[in-house]
């Protein structure tokens, strides 16, 4: 049964069809200006229909100096409400890329404290060892139920733990237990913050980011973002100076109250990204300055057991439906923490047998 949803409006903006047309108005104008002579007219003949009958084809007529200042006026009356839609700076290809927002987004809820316990256990039985970071969304979700929020909310998450536990694999799986989409980057790359913000226009390489992007192409207001190895982010410095940070970028997209007026770098439309969600992986603390560590729940993780290891190799190679001798033979030599050889024997797993 697909999650519940319920639609957020995202922004204050208005799209070319919810305008007036020029000749819209100007057809109003010109309809108002006959009905307010026929009145004034009423008014001095009284009930003499005879009088009013003679005069109707004088109302209906109006002269070029009067069409021109209509015209005028619904010019001026139209430019003002497309400044006022938030999109006249836009071009017709980007008004058009914003359209998926439309209406407003959905956003996924949780309707029952017993539909969290679900989640919860569903993703503690595939990763029982991510324990701690379950439990921080447990509770998330619990709350969101309880508050009647109409969205999914919960903390800010930098998973800090050694490499090749699952820390990744685990934001995924949330996603999918969720139901939303999810999008990943990793801040090794460069530049990582505009990678997920974008960049402004007027930039060489000015686009949108992918957190705008996956809202778009999701159409929803609510996805899951991942990012790998938060603290090897790296510092760029425009050609004046200005330095820019994956950590700044994130600041007031973590904090509820600024995320839901956030302006889009590239669109330069402010947009409601207080319904995103967040996991961070990190393998260290050092290089997380402290105003971002304090706009999340920061948890340490153990490496993992070759017990832990086998059981989610066993449980995954289930899911799949692979074949587990190859899994077997590499798990016997696997060290503790080597999680990623569960994706070598799946490859290996998966490959056709030949039968003598």
């Amino acid at each position: 049964m697909p999650r519940a949803t319920t639609t957020n409006p995202f922004h204050a903006l208005r799209f070319e069809d919810d305008l007036p047309a020029l000749h819209e108005v100007e057809r109003r104008l010109k309809t108002f200006l006959r009905g307010l002579r026929r009145q004034r007219q009423a008014a001095q003949t009284g009930d003499d229909e005879g009088a009013r009958d003679k005069m109707d084809q004088f109302f209906d007529y109006l002269n070029e100096a009067e069409r021109r200042k209509i015209r005028r006026r619904a010019h001026r009356y139209v430019q003002r409400l497309d400044a006022l839609s938030g999109l006249s700076h836009l071009s017709e290809e980007n008004r058009a890329k914003l359209t998926p927002i439309r209406g407003g987004l959905p956003v996924s809820r949780i309707t029952t404290e017993h539909e969290a316990d679900e989640i919860a256990t569903a993703l503690h039985a595939e990763m029982p060892w991510m324990a701690p970071a379950t439990e921080a969304v447990w509770h998330g979700l619990r709350a969101s139920t309880r508050e009647g929020l109409p969205g999914v909310r919960f903390a800010p998450l930098i998973l800090n733990g050694p490499p090749g536990i699952g820390k990744s694999f685990w934001a995924r799986r949330l996603a999918h237990h969720l139901e939303v989409p999810a999008t990943n980057i990793d801040a090794t790359g460069k530049p990582a913050s505009f990678a997920l913000t974008g960049s402004q226009r007027g930039w060489g390489s000015a686009h949108a980011g992918k957190l705008v992007n996956t809202v778009l192409n999701n159409r929803h207001g609510g996805p899951l973002v991942i990012i790998d190895e938060i603290e090897k982010a790296d510092e760029v410095h425009s050609n004046k100076g200005t330095r820019h940070t994956l950590t700044d970028a994130l600041l007031p997209l973590l904090e509820r109250m600024t995320a839901a007026t956030w302006e889009c770098p590239f669109f330069q439309v402010k947009m409601d990204m207080s319904w995103v969600n967040w996991v961070m992986t990190a393998n260290s603390r050092q290089g997380l300055p402290e105003p971002f560590q304090s706009r999340c729940v920061v948890l340490d993780l153990p490496d993992l057991t070759t017990g832990q290891l086998r059981d989610f190799a066993i449980n995954e190679a289930a899911r799949r439906g692979l074949w587990l001798n190859p899994l077997g033979t590499l798990l016997r030599n696997a060290l503790p923490g080597s999680r990623r050889v569960v994706r070598s024997a799946s490859a290996r797993a998966a490959q056709p047998r030949l039968v003598l």
